[in-house]
């Protein structure tokens, strides 16, 4: 039997017009109580069953764009505090990015915090204040020592091809539970190292691409999503416009047959339509308490701007957006070859209070428990000192951490270990392919069956491989 996610060849719609006599502008404007029915038959969007019992129903991710240095943030390890400025006693990876010297202790303080004792550097107080919400995957580890392919990995499961993105397929798996809204939003994405690939739907409908919200290199108060309103005419002028330019492209795909990109097209129309509605109010915080703008940091010039990106991607998420992600930047902020003293410190302040800001705010409101939150970037640092200076470390994708709250994951939880020096993963070790896995089990998705059928070939996020980790869920 196949799976329910598998994609035989489809009605197209050309043939559900011809069936059932009308156009997409009757479509369109058919009664409240056809809805139902329509979004079965015309919107790929619409809400579908999970394969199984969710855990989480939605989940966002912070990009930590760059590759943060887990010695300096969650990884204290008494050797490289003990063997400081001495050589590594074994053998570092064949391939490098770049030349690394002796070892390199982190110039800032470890504690303990909470009743799990998560080890947290002084660089992040209130990310410590919440350190029983938080679930360590201490082990990840990947193939690609540089940004472009790591990013991309970690995004779409492949640093070599084109892949679509993970908010495309947890969309195309489960559509949105809002229908005026899209299901993957990305929220000030950097356009390096993959660009528009990392939240692009490739070969999957268009309807299932991320909606960009700004870039990364803007302020986030001045983001938006392009082409959003049109006061120069009313709804009722737009409505007959958008059904005009449905029936001329009906006619077209009458005489041509199925064509994604001009079905893509229509249904990209239809929800920019709707989204005029509702997508302003979400990305307007006016009415936000002074107690929330100061939990996410907007009082604070320094953590203010990722600050509004943390509380837009709570309203989306609240609102019913599937994925949603947030990335810091611009750029590579995170990259801290050189300039790690005073860099490190800076990038710390900008996300620590947003980040616990968030996690705390979606508990307050019940909403951690269904709601994934990842943080992350897309490898870790190396624990010697970039060559030339104590004052920055090179990529390591063999040895690093990420953490998740809330969604189905163990609080106060620490999942793998790297080696006494934190170079390699070495126990219970979490390929990008297995995070993948366990953010769609958590989802209700069985990773083996969301599947898409494309040039002759069943696809997915995992490629043939992915475990679940099944150590980390509640």
């Amino acid at each position: 039997m196949r799976h329910p996610h598998y994609q035989a060849p489809p009605v197209t719609r050309r043939d559900m017009l011809k069936a059932c006599g009308c156009g997409f502008g009757g479509l369109a404007l058919s009664s409240l109580l056809q809805q139902d029915l329509l979004a079965a038959q015309d919107n790929p969007l619409a809400p579908r069953a999970s394969h199984f019992a969710p855990r989480a129903k939605r989940i966002i991710f912070l990009h930590m764009h760059g590759g943060p240095s887990q010695h300096d943030l969650f990884e204290y390890k008494p050797l490289l505090v003990r063997d400081d400025n001495k050589p590594l006693p074994f053998a570092k990876p064949d391939v490098q990015f770049n030349e690394t010297g002796n070892l390199f202790k982190s110039p800032w303080e470890f504690r303990r915090h909470g009743q799990s004792g998560h080890w947290v550097s002084e660089l992040l107080p209130n990310l410590a204040g919440v350190a029983d919400d938080l679930c360590f995957v201490r082990s990840m580890y990947g193939t690609n020592a540089a940004h472009g392919g790591a990013i991309l990995a970690m995004n779409t499961g492949s640093d070599r091809f084109v892949r679509p993105s993970m908010g495309s397929w947890i969309s195309y798996g489960l559509g949105t539970e809002n229908e005026n809204l899209p299901a993957f939003i990305t929220i000030c994405p950097s356009y390096q190292h993959g660009g528009v690939q990392n939240y692009s739907a490739a070969f999957l409908p268009a309807a299932y691409n991320g909606t960009a919200i700004g870039n990364t290199r803007m302020n986030t108060a001045e983001a938006t999503i392009d082409f959003l309103e049109n006061q120069a005419v009313t709804p009722a002028v737009q409505r007959a416009e958008v059904d005009l330019l449905q029936r001329w492209q009906r006619r077209q795909l009458e005489a041509t047959g199925p064509d994604l990109a001009l079905e893509g097209r229509i249904e990209s129309y239809e929800l920019a339509f709707r989204m005029q509605t509702e997508a302003p109010e979400v990305m307007s915080v006016a009415g936000e308490s002074e107690a929330t703008r100061r939990l996410y940091g907007l009082d604070d010039p320094v953590a203010g701007d990722f600050g509004l990106r943390c509380l837009l991607a709570r309203r989306f998420s609240e609102s019913g957006v599937r994925f949603v992600q947030a990335t810091h930047g611009p750029d590579t902020k995170w990259d801290h070859h050189s300039g790690l003293i005073t860099g490190l410190p800076r990038s710390c302040a900008e996300i620590d209070r947003p980040v616990a800001g968030l996690i705390t705010d979606l508990k307050q409101r019940g909403l951690l428990d269904e709601t994934l939150v990842l943080w992350g970037g897309e490898f870790g640092r190396t624990p010697g000192a970039e060559a030339g200076a104590r004052n920055g470390r090179d990529h390591n994708p063999h040895g690093y951490t990420m953490f998740m709250a809330g969604g189905g994951v163990k609080g106060g939880h620490s999942h793998g270990r790297t080696d006494d020096y934190g170079y390699y993963a070495i126990e219970d070790k979490v390929h990008i392919h297995d995070l993948h896995a366990t953010i769609l089990h958590l989802l209700g998705l069985d990773h083996e069956r969301l599947t898409y059928r494309s040039q002759g070939r069943d696809f997915r996020l995992t490629d043939v491989a992915g475990v679940v980790v099944e150590d980390i869920l509640v």
